[in-house]
């Protein structure tokens, strides 16, 4: 990805290898890589989303008259989160714009927090503000967030730039502090509410971390169910436990991890279908279809138990053709079932007779097409046919890799999506535009990343350890170094750094020893990390609780800028 950001492609790469008289093993495993996956790509027919991006600045750069024509069509342009931009990005924006245009970027550096994993960089925003003809505009008012939380987020700013110990992360978060919004103010701050911040110094362990925070709010949501709450996590496993553990309490939760509940009731509904299909005579296997597709039907006691009678009916049908194909005399429906099924379970069996029927017609078509026939008959919501076609793509790629595969590979390939085991994610409000407001007296979980641009009335955020939330200090550990690699190097770090030496003709960096790169990882991962608990805490109205624990081995500590966080809170706290 950031080869194509550059727009380097790997014959290019090759010749400023050769031309530079390059040679390292590890940058030469990465190019043949790099090699191989475009040969794929090319074989396919196919672009990955860096090539989408690469290719439209090539057609910018080839074609002038075709640049002409937007610069007409689009007079002004409106950048959003521009802080996220990377190289490539900017560089189409800035052809977008050209000489006469108006380019307005709006970001916050303070929220750049895809550095590690992606190709974007905050530098480029704030290079961009030092251009001659930009003049910068200070946003600073915001009525998101109590005036405490406004006063914890801003000295993480100034505990950052002034007082962190390590001299290269006193730039990680800048000016301008979060201001609140001015009297009469249309979105105006949450009223302060005294001790609205707890920061909870005491060790835990994992497992009694996720244990406080159900506790908590088990005694927090009866006594307020017209409010929202969220639970942030730094990494999808540690939240799919809180998930587990909220479920076990039976307290209401919507999550936004791997794929959001609604991709996965799809998945799930096509999972058990094809597993039935695979399995055509077995009962049990249509009793959990027609679960899933109904299960969503009801909404009383009284209703579900009509539906449950009705699965029970279909585990009881000895003989599953004397149901769904009628012979003469032997209608199970009308001769067994109708002895302990009411009338309206008759009529809404048979009309699943007939739905089944169908799906046995449509395994004779290739799993893709036989995916959108059942999506057909299934639903009529636009984001659950779009989703359904997404789903039939991923299938129709398995079956070509594995041609070999049967109904019930595919069948367990969409397991893993509706078991949250593999990212997806879909067409729902969920998936593309949650809005907190319509969860109230539900728990949200989900990652500090993908909780960026949303806001709840209490917030917790957890795991804010010397792992998760590194700042170069000695012992800090970080999750591009593996401890099986020899001196514990970040390999991934250390390729990247020799490829933009490479791209920028830097003679003194190809001849940098390994190591170098490793430690400028740890110092941008850090910086990162001090943004990332930045959002996290901007992330709340109104109340905010933080804890920490100690990791999977037992070693982590609280996190050097929770400490100093903890102790800003207790002296204003004992203050007032």
């Amino acid at each position: 990805s950031q080869a194509k950001d550059w727009q380097q492609d790997p014959e290019s790469l090759n010749q400023l290898m050769t031309r530079n008289k390059f040679n390292d093993p590890l940058f030469d495993m990465a190019v043949q890589v790099y090699t191989d996956y475009q040969r794929g790509l090319n074989y396919r027919n196919a672009v990955d989303f860096s090539d989408l991006v690469r290719l439209a600045q090539r057609v910018l750069k080839s074609d002038p008259e075709y640049l002409s024509h937007l610069h007409y069509r689009w007079p002004y342009i409106l950048e959003d989160e521009a802080q996220d931009s990377s190289q490539i990005q900017q560089d189409i924006l800035e052809s977008l714009v050209g000489t006469t245009g108006n380019w307005v970027r709006v970001g916050d550096p303070n929220q750049a927090i895809y550095e590690t994993f992606t190709t974007a960089s905050p530098k480029h925003l704030i290079d961009f503000l030092q251009y001659p003809n930009v003049t910068p505009r200070d946003l600073a008012n915001s009525g998101r967030s109590s005036h405490s939380i406004i006063d914890l987020a801003n000295y993480l700013i100034d505990w950052t730039r002034k007082d962190h110990p390590n001299p290269e992360l006193q730039d990680a978060l800048s000016l301008p502090h979060i201001q609140p919004t001015d009297a009469g103010d249309p979105q105006p701050n949450p009223p302060d509410k005294p001790n609205s911040i707890y920061i909870y110094r005491s060790k835990l362990s994992s497992d009694q971390e996720i244990e406080q925070v159900v506790k908590s709010l088990n005694k927090w949501l009866p006594d307020h169910p017209e409010q929202t709450v969220a639970v942030l996590a730094p990494i999808g496993a540690h939240g799919e436990k809180i998930v587990e553990a909220l479920k076990q309490e039976d307290i209401p939760v919507v999550e936004m991890l791997k794929s959001s509940e609604s991709t996965r009731a799809t998945a799930r509904i096509f999972e058990k279908i094809l597993l039935y299909l695979a399995d055509p005579s077995k009962q049990v296997k249509l009793a959990a279809a027609f679960w899933e597709i109904y299960k969503t039907k009801f909404e009383t006691p009284e209703e579900k138990a009509f539906y449950e009678k009705l699965q029970s009916a279909l585990k009881a049908c000895a003989n599953l053709e004397d149901y769904l194909y009628l012979q003469p005399g032997k209608d199970w429906l009308q001769n067994e079932a109708a002895g302990f099924v009411s009338a309206e379970g008759i009529v809404l069996l048979a009309e699943f007779r007939e739905q089944v029927r169908k799906w046995h017609k449509a395994t004779l078509l290739p799993v893709d097409q036989m995916l959108l026939t059942l999506a057909q008959e299934l639903f009529t919501r636009p984001a659950d046919l779009a989703l359904s076609h997404k789903l039939a793509l991923l299938l129709e790629f398995n079956a070509r890799i594995h041609p070999e595969n049967q109904l019930a590979e595919f069948a367990e390939e969409l397991g893993e999506i509706a078991g949250n085991r593999r990212k997806f994610m879909g067409f729902s409000d969920d998936d593309t535009g949650f809005n907190p407001e319509d969860h109230k007296g539900e728990v949200f979980v989900s990652t500090y990343h993908k909780a960026k641009g949303l806001e709840w009335d209490r917030v917790y955020l957890l795991s804010v350890n010397n792992y998760d939330f590194p700042s170069a200090e000695a012992g800090d550990n970080y999750i591009g170094e593996k401890w099986y690699i020899k001196d514990h190097l970040n390999l991934e770090a250390e390729v990247l750094s020799k490829l933009e030496s490479l791209v920028k003709n830097d003679v003194t960096g190809l001849e940098l020893e390994a190591g170098v790169a490793t430690q400028a990882a740890r110092i941008e991962y850090s910086s990162e990390r001090l943004r990332l608990l930045y959002v996290g805490i901007t992330r709340a109205r109104e109340e905010l609780i933080i804890t920490w624990n100690s990791g999977r081995k037992g070693d982590s500590r609280m996190a050097l800028a929770l400490s100093a966080l903890a102790a800003y809170q207790e002296g204003k706290n004992a203050a007032a």
